[in-house]
């Protein structure tokens, strides 16, 4: 091979490993962009549709249970017929069922809808990661998922901007619409351009098979830490914040009417940790290494949910909301590099894995949170959940 072809090659392979990182980032907006879309709407629907708003609020658990309870079917399915195939096809049924959405006579319909959104959701965000793994080494792949996951964390946030700011111009009809809109020509654009990136090995797909798999992968001890890990995590921070504006309005730091606002912000500016996570892990990374930046994350993160349950004032508790992000991030993240390497030869099923324990610790989160409130107050709660992301980093940690 002549000198300058033995030079062309790597930098031909990073430019095409950039471009399915872009690319997959791409569909990670589009598919996180309708995650939230109808929380802001949840009384607007409930007044259109003649019910009560705890029965509106369902629909975010109509999208996260099937998002979940899809992982162990898609991930081997991903395995076999190839990972981008599958966030490709996912990706538009996603926004066909996205756009049939704001057709919904009733709000039966619409919650069905919302369910078939959440499994077609289900096939992008965890494969994504899969691919990721398959084409950048370890020593540089916590940066490139810290990437494609800020795609996913602004679609997210964009999702429920979009809701605040166009619901009085188009309702909820019409942002929902906008977000199939979106997801309809990210679909396009991914089925006209190349993924890029390595060659992905294709074979049968074999129900039995993948069975054998996933009790090969959950009978890893390293596997079985993970998903508890990712678990507990996801039950620890997501449970606390359907309550933040409840503990705004107690604590006297809101109004009833400035409660929601602000409690809004401190997700947005969960969100916004996230970006803040990405811009420093690789130099995190290059200082700490990943153990002492896991229970580095652990410390912020509980630093910060203290001050949720004991911020003076509602700047430091939206403020708190940042701090949040960043230290979850910091062990997020890290977990799914870890979980990336469980299983080289199954990374779909492994990472659907990881999808499924974090979305049913989401799912769990606000039951066992409310509990805690329950019986010993808000600040305890707070500070309890505080202790126990400490120790899950500390835990981390170690290994």
């Amino acid at each position: 091979m002549p000198p300058d072809t033995a030079v062309q090659a790597p930098a031909e392979a990073a430019g095409s490993t950039r471009r399915l990182i872009l690319l997959l980032g791409l569909a990670s907006f589009a598919g996180a962009l309708s995650v939230r879309a109808t929380d802001p709407f949840v009384p607007t629907i409930a007044a259109e549709f003649t019910t009560s708003a705890e029965r509106v609020a369902l629909l975010a658990t109509a999208f996260a249970v099937p998002f979940a309870l899809i992982q162990p079917i898609l991930g081997p399915v991903g395995d076999a017929l190839g990972k981008r195939r599958v966030i490709r096809v996912a990706l538009l049924l996603l926004s066909l069922v996205a756009l049939l959405a704001p057709l919904a006579p009733d709000l039966g319909t619409l919650t069905a809808l919302r369910a078939l959104t959440g499994m077609a959701a289900g096939g992008i965000m965890p494969l994504t990661l899969a691919t990721v793994a398959d084409a950048v080494p370890i020593q540089n792949r916590q940066v490139a998922l810290s990437r494609v996951v800020v795609f996913a964390i602004a679609g997210q946030i964009a999702g429920g901007a979009l809701a605040g700011v166009l619901a009085p111009v188009i309702g909820w009809r019409g942002v929902l619409a906008l977000c199939g809109g979106v997801a309809l020509l990210t679909a396009a654009l991914l089925f006209l351009i190349p993924f890029g990136g390595p060659k992905e090995p294709r074979r049968r797909f074999e129900p039995v098979r993948a069975l054998h798999r996933y009790r090969g992968i959950l009978g890893l001890p390293a596997a079985r830490l993970l998903y508890a890990s990712v678990f507990i995590e996801g039950l620890l921070v997501f449970g606390t914040f359907p309550y933040l504006a409840p503990v705004l309005q107690g604590r006297g730091l809101s109004s009833a009417e400035g409660a929601s606002l602000e409690a809004g912000l401190a997700v947005a500016a969960f969100g916004a940790g996230g970006f803040v996570y990405a811009a420093l892990a690789r130099p995190m990374l290059a200082r700490l290494g990943q153990a002492r930046m896991v229970r580095l994350g652990g410390v912020v993160a509980g630093i910060a949910l203290l001050g949720f349950a004991f911020a003076p004032a509602a700047a430091v508790f939206i403020g708190s909301g940042l701090v949040l992000g960043t230290g979850f991030y910091m062990i997020h993240n890290s977990i799914q590099t870890r979980v990336t390497e469980v299983a080289p030869e199954a990374r779909g099923s492994a990472v659907a894995l990881h999808a499924a324990h974090f979305f049913g610790g989401q799912s769990l989160g606000p039951v066992v949170v409310g509990l805690a409130i329950g019986g010993f107050g808000a600040p305890a709660a707070f500070a309890l959940a505080a202790a126990g992301i400490l120790a899950l980093g500390a835990r981390l940690g170690r290994r």
